[in-house]
C-alpha cells in the first residue's frame, strides 16, 4: 500500500517536497541566499535527472500560487503606487530588450550550437515556456531540444540572480519573511475567496498566472485601503517558497542526462546573453527612474514570472513594478514570436 501511495500523484508530490526540504536545509547550511528557493530547485532538478518521478500536484501548486500572490500583495504601499507614473519607460525598455534578447540568442544558437533557425528562435525566447512549446509542437521543431534549453535557462536564472543581487550589495540573509503582524485566519479566508474570483476574471482575459496576479491584486487593494494592514503568516509563506523551488526542479523529470549535456552549453549561452542585456537595460532604467538597480534587474531578468515576483518580496522591490514588467515581457513575446517565426519552419528552412 505504501508503494502504491508513492506512485500516486499526491505520493509523488510528498516525495518531491521531501527532496525539496532536504535541498533547502543544505542551502541554509551553506548560507546560500534565498535558500528556501535555490535549495529545492537544485535538489529536485538533480532528483529528476537521476530518475526520480518528481511532480507537484496541480491543486497544491495552485494553492501555493495564491499564497505567494497574497504575500506579494502585502508589500503594496501608497509610496509604491506613487511611482507608477515612471513605469512606462521601463515597459518600453522591456519591449526593446525582449526583441534584442531573442535576436541575439537565435544568432548564438545557430552559429555556435548548430540549432536550426526555427528551433533557435523558440529556444532563445526569454520566457513564456508553455506558449513556446506549443509553437514548437505545431511547427515541427525539436521540442526536447527547446524544452531542455529553456529549462536550463530557468534553473540558472533562479540560481544565479540571488548571487548577482548579493554582489550588488543587497543583504538577502534572513529576509524571506515580511515584518509585521500576520493577518487573522478569517481575513485570509475572505481574501482567498476574493483571489479565486479575481483569478477567474483574469483567466478569461488571458492574463498570465491568474491565480498569482489575482491574489496579489486582492491583497494589494486591501493593504492600500488601510483598514487592517498585515502580512502573510510565516507558516504559509515558507512552504510556498519551498514548493515554488520544487516546481522549477520538476522541469527536469524524464530528461535524460545525455540530452541535458547535449544542450547544457546552449542553456548557459542564452542565459548569459539574457543576463548581460537585462543588466545593461536595468542600470540605464534605474539611473533614469531613480530606482535601485537590483530591483530593476529583477524586473528585467527573464526568469519565471512567479519566481522573479517571489524574489522581489525578499528584496523589498515594488511588487507591482516587478509583476508589471514581467507581464509586459510575456505580452511582447506573444506578439513577437509569431512575427519572427514567419517564413521559418521547425527545420529552419
Amino acid at each position: 500500500m505504501i508503494a502504491n501511495f508513492f506512485t500516486s500523484l499526491w505520493g509523488r508530490t510528498m516525495l518531491t517536497l521531501a527532496v525539496a526540504c532536504v535541498g533547502a536545509i543544505i542551502a541554509w547550511a551553506i548560507r546560500a541566499p534565498m535558500f528556501l528557493l535555490i535549495g529545492p530547485a537544485f535538489a529536485v532538478s538533480l532528483a529528476g535527472l537521476i530518475g526520480l518521478q518528481t511532480q507537484i500536484h496541480p491543486r497544491f501548486r495552485d494553492a501555493c500560487f495564491v499564497v505567494m500572490g497574497l504575500t506579494v500583495g502585502a508589500g503594496f504601499s501608497a509610496e509604491a503606487v506613487a511611482t507608477m507614473g515612471r513605469w512606462p519607460l521601463a515597459f518600453l525598455m522591456m519591449a526593446g530588450l525582449t526583441w534584442a534578447t531573442m535576436a541575439a540568442c537565435r544568432a548564438v544558437l545557430v552559429r555556435f550550437f548548430g540549432f536550426s533557425r526555427g528551433s533557435a528562435l523558440l529556444a532563445g525566447a526569454p520566457g513564456h515556456l508553455s506558449f513556446v512549446i506549443s509553437m514548437a509542437e505545431s511547427s515541427g521543431a525539436d521540442v526536447m531540444q527547446i524544452s531542455v534549453t529553456q529549462s536550463v535557462r530557468l534553473l540558472l536564472l533562479t540560481m544565479v540572480v540571488p548571487f548577482i543581487v548579493v554582489a550588488m550589495g543587497v543583504d538577502l540573509s534572513g529576509a524571506i519573511l515580511q515584518a509585521g503582524i500576520s493577518w487573522p485566519m478569517w481575513l485570509l479566508a475572505v481574501m482567498v475567496v476574493a483571489a479565486l474570483l479575481a483569478s477567474i476574471v483574469l483567466a478569461r482575459l488571458n492574463v498570465p498566472a491568474p491565480l498569482l496576479i489575482g491574489a496579489m491584486l486582492v491583497a494589494g487593494i486591501w493593504q492600500l485601503s488601510g483598514i487592517r494592514s498585515g502580512v502573510m503568516p510565516p507558516e504559509l509563506v515558507m512552504p510556498a517558497y519551498v514548493a515554488l523551488g520544487a516546481l522549477i526542479g520538476t522541469r527536469f523529470v524524464n530528461v535524460k542526462m545525455a540530452e541535458l549535456l547535449r544542450n547544457l552549453g546552449a542553456g548557459f549561452a542564452i542565459t548569459g546573453v539574457a543576463v548581460v542585456l537585462a543588466g545593461a537595460g536595468a542600470f540605464a532604467v534605474a539611473w533614469a527612474m531613480g530606482m535601485a538597480p537590483s530591483h530593476v534587474l529583477l524586473a528585467f531578468a527573464p526568469g519565471g514570472l512567479e519566481t522573479m515576483i517571489a524574489m522581489g518580496v525578499v528584496m523589498g522591490a515594488v511588487p507591482g513594478f516587478v509583476a508589471a514588467c514581467h507581464m509586459t515581457r510575456l505580452m511582447v513575446l506573444s506578439v513577437l514570436l509569431p512575427l519572427m517565426a514567419r517564413g521559418v519552419d521547425g527545420s529552419g528552412k
